[in-house]
C-alpha cells in the first residue's frame, strides 16, 4: 500500500533551545504506512539563533525547508503560510516547544487512510513535576484534556489535518481550535489518538499561567461569537463532572486541585474582559518559562 504522504510544519519564535532537538526527532520518526516528505520551518521574526539551526540541519535534510517573517505576525499567520506552501494534503502542525514521541507522526497520521478522516488530535504531556503546586497545575488540566477529548475531541498542541480550506484567520489566538469548526463545516471526522504522546512544558509561575489562560479564554469567546462554534473545553459544567471523578482526595492534592480551579476562573475572568476589550491576543506575549523543556527524551 501506497504510504500516507504528509507535510510537517513547525512554527517557531526564539526556539534556539528547543528546534535543534524536535527536528532531530522529527527527522528520526518510526514510521509505518506514513511518509514524511516535507519538513517547513516557519520562523517569525526570530532575534536568537533559531534560524540559523535550522538552516544547519536542512543542510543535513533535504526535507526541511526554511521560511522566514520578518516580523512575528502570531502563529496563525505562520500556520497559514505552511498552509500555502504545504506540498501534501495532510499537515501535521506543531509548535516550536514541543518534543514528539518516536511514533507520533504515524499515530496522527495513519487514520486518513479514510477519505472520511479530517483531523487529528495528540495527547499533550507535560513534563513539570507534578510535586510542585505548577507541575501539579499542568498535570491537572491536561488529565482533564485528555478525558473531555476522549468523549469530544479537542484539538490542542500537536495535530494532523486534511488540507481542505485555505487559511484560517489571521488575528485567531486559538489556532488548532480555529481549524476544528472548518474541518466539521466540510463533514469531516475528528479523532483523539491518546497514544500519540507529545511532550510539553506548562508554566512554572502563576503570572505564566494566567498570561496563558486569559489568552486561551479570549480566543475561545471570540472564535464563538464569530463561527458559532464552541470547543468541547468552554462548558464549565463538562469540565467539573470530569473533574470530581478524576478528584484526588488526598489532603494537599485536594486543596491543590481548588487552588487550579480558582485560577482557572481568574484566567477565564480575564479572557472574558480581554474579548470585551477588544484586547488582541494575535501576537501573544510568551509565558517564557513553558519554554523550558530540558533534556525530555
Amino acid at each position: 500500500m501506497t504510504p500516507i504522504a504528509c507535510t510537517v510544519g513547525i512554527t517557531a519564535y526564539n526556539e534556539a533551545e528547543n528546534i535543534g532537538r524536535l527536528l532531530q526527532r522529527v527527522c528520526e520518526q518510526q514510521l509505518s504506512g506514513v511518509a514524511i516528505t516535507e519538513i517547513i520551518v516557519v520562523a517569525s521574526g526570530c532575534t536568537d539563533g533559531t534560524v540559523a539551526i535550522v538552516a544547519q540541519h536542512a543542510a543535513q535534510d533535504g526535507r526541511i525547508r526554511l521560511v522566514e517573517q520578518a516580523q512575528r505576525e502570531g502563529k496563525a499567520s505562520a500556520l497559514n503560510l505552511i498552509i500555502k506552501q504545504a506540498q501534501e494534503q495532510v499537515i501535521v502542525l506543531c509548535s516550536g516547544d514541543l518534543l514528539p514521541e518516536v511514533d507520533a507522526v504515524s499515530l496522527l497520521v495513519a487514520p486518513f487512510v479514510d477519505d472520511e478522516m479530517g483531523l487529528t488530535a495528540c495527547r499533550p504531556q507535560p513534563i513539570n513535576n507534578p510535586d510542585t503546586f505548577m507541575g501539579f497545575a499542568a498535570h491537572l488540566l491536561w488529565g482533564l484534556h485528555h478525558h473531555i477529548s476522549s468523549e469530544s475531541v479537542k484539538a490542542g498542541e500537536m495535530i494532523a489535518f486534511r488540507r481542505v480550506f485555505e487559511r484560517i484567520p489571521n488575528k485567531t489566538a486559538v489556532d488548532e481550535a480555529s481549524v476544528e469548526p472548518l474541518i466539521r463545516g466540510q463533514g469531516y471526522g475528528l479523532l483523539y489518538v491518546p497514544n500519540a504522546l507529545v511532550y510539553n512544558k506548562g508554566p512554572d509561575t502563576i503570572s505564566d499561567f494566567l498570561r496563558q489562560r486569559r489568552r486561551i479564554a479570549a480566543g475561545h469567546l471570540e472564535l464563538q461569537a464569530e463561527t458559532g462554534y464552541a470547543v468541547s473545553t468552554m462548558g464549565g459544567g463538562k469540565i467539573l463532572r470530569v473533574l470530581l471523578k478524576q478528584l484526588d482526595k488526598r489532603p494537599k492534592q485536594f486543596v491543590w486541585t481548588w487552588c487550579v480551579v480558582g485560577l482557572e476562573v481568574i484566567g477565564r475572568f480575564l479572557g472574558g474582559r480581554d474579548y470585551k476589550n477588544k484586547r488582541s491576543h494575535t501576537v501573544w506575549e510568551i509565558a517564557t518559562t513553558t519554554k523550558q523543556l530540558g533534556d525530555k527524551r
